[in-house]
């Protein structure tokens, strides 16, 4: 299928591993140019080179911390100054620790807003503007269930993800009438190094091992596996397609069939 975004430009934080890689990989399938942004300039390098070999689009690594503003003030720059402009935002950077609310320290949840919550904000409100003007644009944030089933051991990635939730509708509703359009995708328990960090963390909490945990897992999920980030990058490709073109303010649930409720 011809997604219609051949030479589109895209951005794509945390995109030198897992998720933010995969949907890298699969808008260059389509033609799409993209800039990666992470803080590990080795990895970020090395991704770039092997996401470019044999496919349409190339790709351009650019180093930065998002819980810096000027950061992203100068990663956008960027961005736009090697792809001349941005037509597609993807919010995939950050994360937060398992713990309950007396585990967490005020450092910890101060990090997790700064770089999940206010990263996807600035680096939404730092591309908007143009992508309005153009009249065309699309913003992705990755989220996570956790927003919509709250969990004491899982109370500050909960919140934070609460919050995108709202915000990606809020932005849906402001940017549509701009032919700007803003979708949320709640990915579950998906292979990638944030999944094994967590299962490690859950081991301490729980005395489990990691196989329990592991195949409990992947037993709670209907299709009985977790998630690869191919799966999530999929809906995202499709979701920055011409072929989404009606598809705003949507929350997308991509867990294997795990949240079941009308």
């Amino acid at each position: 299928m011809d997604l219609g975004i051949k030479g589109r430009n895209a951005l794509i934080t945390g995109g030198s591993q897992g998720i933010g890689r995969a949907c890298a990989e699969a808008l260059a399938e389509e033609g799409v140019n993209i800039v990666i942004v992470a803080r590990d300039p080795e990895r970020l390098a090395s991704a770039a080179e092997e996401i470019s070999t044999n496919r349409t689009g190339y790709v351009t690594p650019i180093t930065g911390d998002l819980t810096n503003v000027a950061d992203i003030e100068r990663i956008v720059a960027e961005a736009e100054t090697t792809l001349g402009q941005i037509d597609i935002l993807v919010n995939n950077a950050g994360s937060a620790p398992l713990g309950r609310i007396g585990d967490l320290t005020d450092d910890t949840w101060q990090a997790c807003f700064d770089l999940k919550l206010m990263g996807y904000v600035r680096c939404s409100r730092a591309v908007l503007r143009s992508m309005c003007r153009r009249k065309w644009g699309r913003i992705i944030n990755i989220i996570g269930r956790g927003g919509h089933f709250p969990t004491a051991k899982y109370i500050a990635g909960g919140a934070i993800n609460a919050a995108i939730l709202n915000i990606t509708q809020a932005l849906a509703e402001e940017c549509g009438p701009h032919n700007v359009l803003v979708n949320g995708v709640n990915p579950a328990a998906t292979a990638t190094e944030r999944w094994n960090t967590l299962v490690r963390q859950r081991m301490k909490i729980t005395g489990q091992t990691e196989e329990e945990i592991r195949e409990a897992s992947a037993k709670h999920i209907p299709l009985g596996r977790i998630g690869a980030p191919e799966d999530i990058a999929s809906m995202v490709a499709y979701l920055c397609s011409e072929k989404a073109g009606f598809v705003n303010g949507s929350l997308i649930d991509i867990d294997g069939g795990v949240s079941r409720a009308l």
